[in-house]
């Protein structure tokens, strides 16, 4: 299972510890913290770039993009090449803050300039980047966390 993004895997001990997973992120730093939080789950670490997966197509079961979606400079790129990596039927798991759209949400859009410099967006609408993947369809969608200021998705890659 591909983690797009695996920064220092503080999420990894609330992964299933059945899976094999294979992270990547751009931070070396970040890379080498993350192989103790991975427990008993197998975890290679790949240092590499999100928007250009150094994986063939339909390498993965299943990915997870947790948090990384409204940081990544091109979001509708990074989730077109985790489409490409991941197999005929198989799962993206997405977890991040999303405006839904057409939602004004005036205090995130306030707050955008000074957080994007920072550390992330919270402009992002999430329809906005599905056609960037059109073999993809949503299957869930429930709000999580902050008054639903982030959302949990569920994709399947059409076979």
């Amino acid at each position: 299972m591909l983690i797009a993004g695996v920064g220092t895997g503080l999420d990894l001990p609330h992964l299933p510890a059945h899976h094999r997973y294979v992270g990547i992120d751009l931070n070396r730093a970040m890379l080498r913290r993350a192989p103790p939080r991975a427990g008993r789950s197998p975890l290679e670490c790949i240092q590499g770039d999100v928007h250009q997966l150094p994986f063939a197509a339909a390498s993965f079961d299943a990915a997870i993009l947790h948090l990384i979606l409204a940081v990544v400079p091109e979001p509708s790129r990074c989730l077109a090449e985790v489409s490409r990596v991941v197999r005929p039927g198989g799962c993206i798991l997405i977890f991040d803050k999303f405006l839904r759209a057409g939602q004004p949400a005036p205090i995130r859009r306030l707050l955008n300039p000074v957080a994007r410099r920072v550390a992330t967006r919270l402009d992002v609408v999430f329809e906005s980047l599905l056609p960037f993947a059109p073999e993809l369809y949503l299957e869930g969608d429930e709000p999580a966390l902050a008054g639903g200021w982030f959302r949990l998705l569920r994709l399947r890659k059409r076979p």
